[in-house]
């Protein structure tokens, strides 16, 4: 995901995006790798990553973003995806979400139709929903918190109908608390990705006693944004099968 800013891989978005709130949230400042297996995200911004350099720095999974809306696909998807896989990396994709242009539902259909799907290979995780702050206009997209909901709800029974996987969601809790409010019907199927740029991984959403994913800094030495998923390459494995591999 990189922040908002490199997420898109739009230079018009980079100062829409430089608000005070998340400058907040996402501190750049070099900080301790977490525990747990090392991972990273990518996107356009990114461009040709050089995978064997990536697994050679300790990465050993990685999140590619593939779409956004019904409009939007990563020109550099194919290498990515497919480079970081080739070098031994469990791979997913993530779909930035644009809740104020078509239905969830729509949108997961967009999602799996262009890199999104999944595939019991035993390497590759169940795609993500990127799910945050609005880099061109209101916070919460001009939804309320009851349709976001529904939004979001939407998104995750429809690529579970499509590819028999939840899909991960990636937020930030004060996103969360703002624009979803107190409620979490997703906890006991879709893994959090939690985002936070600190020493620590904060407060997570109403729901979640745990996450799966936690991106904790941009300005690591991976390509793109440093993640971690929390516990061991072999638990990891264990998600990417679904006791299906």
């Amino acid at each position: 995901m990189a922040s908002p800013r490199k997420r898109l891989g739009l230079l018009a978005a980079l100062t829409v995006v430089a608000t005070a709130t998340v400058s907040v949230l996402f501190s750049t400042g070099a900080v301790a790798a977490p525990a747990g297996l090392q991972g990273q995200d990518v996107s356009s911004y990114q461009g040709n990553v050089n995978w064997t350099a990536q697994w050679n720095a300790g990465s050993r999974f990685a999140y590619i973003k593939a779409t956004e809306g019904t409009y939007y696909t990563n020109a550099y998807f194919a290498q990515q995806y497919n480079g970081s896989y080739n070098v031994g990396m469990i791979r997913g994709a993530y779909h930035f979400a644009r809740p104020d242009t078509t239905t969830g539902a729509a949108q997961a259909d967009y999602f799996v139709a262009h890199g999104g799907g999944w595939s019991k290979d035993g390497k590759t995780l169940p795609g993500a929903l990127d799910i945050e702050y609005n880099p061109y206009g209101a916070e919460c997209y001009g939804l309320s918190q009851a349709s976001m909901r529904s939004w979001i709800t939407s998104f995750s029974n429809e690529y579970h109908a499509k590819t028999t996987r939840w899909p991960a969601l990636y937020t930030t809790t004060d996103w969360w608390n703002t624009c979803i409010g107190n409620y979490n019907a997703w906890a006991a199927n879709d893994p959090l990705w939690i985002a936070r740029y600190s020493s620590t991984v904060g407060t997570l959403p109403p729901g979640y006693s745990v996450y799966s994913f936690w991106q904790w800094s941009s300005a690591a030495t991976l390509a793109g944004d440093s993640d971690v998923w929390n516990g061991t390459l072999d638990r990891l494995k264990v998600m990417a099968c679904n006791g299906a591999c």
